[in-house]
């Protein structure tokens, strides 16, 4: 395993902005008119977090109804995961409770999660009330930070912030495994031993 590269699924409804945060933390492109995604694909992303240059191998799902099934195929594996909602969409925001549960089940306790209240250009329409979103990922140990695909407003940010997390986690974890001891070995081999030279004292 390469310890520093690691994988990250956005999750959330569809036409919440997931690609278009691809395309803008990834590439840096963005598109008003972003078709929505089918399957799923995927975009590496290099970052430094302290010294160490991190991979993140980024996940972007469909979110709509009829590809949910599909979802456990993709984020089984998952080191970290991107909730992402809209803040002009009360329901989208609910269904990230619901993609929270299911990754729990599925990939463990311990997976880093961090959600994203999307689309924050569009705070005059905001229908999901900030502290109710703070509170709520306060409550489940995830991030919760507002971001901008169009104005790329924070995007680097949640990223980083999810990449330490996920840093933190492997490194605790490796840290309690037990280590192999290379003293005592006992070396066996099907290799016949080399044949010993004689020599022989001169008359």
């Amino acid at each position: 395993m390469n310890n520093n590269k690691f994988k990250v699924v956005l999750l959330g409804e569809g036409r919440v902005g997931k690609t278009s945060i691809l395309m803008r933390y990834t590439r840096n492109e963005f598109n008003d008119n972003q078709v929505c995604t089918i399957h799923a694909m995927y975009l590496d992303k290099v970052m430094k977090i302290g010294t160490r240059d991190v991979v993140l191998s980024i996940w972007d799902t469909a979110g709509q109804e009829r590809f949910h099934a599909l979802g456990p195929i993709y984020y089984r594996d998952a080191d970290g995961a991107l909730l992402v909602y809209d803040i002009t969409d009360a329901q989208s925001f609910e269904k990230v409770r619901t993609w929270i549960k299911e990754l729990r089940k599925i990939v463990g306790p311990n997976i880093s999660i961090a959600i994203a209240g999307n689309k924050s250009d569009l705070e005059k329409h905001r229908v999901v009330g900030l502290q109710d979103a703070k509170d709520y990922a306060e409550s489940v140990g995830a991030t919760h930070i507002l971001t901008s695909a169009k104005t790329d407003k924070n995007l680097s940010e949640i990223f980083s912030k999810l990449g330490e997390r996920m840093l933190k986690q492997r490194t605790e974890k490796e840290a309690k495994q037990p280590r192999i001891s290379t003293q005592n070995r006992i070396v066996i081999s099907d290799d016949p031993p080399p044949p010993q030279i004689i020599k022989k004292k001169c008359c």
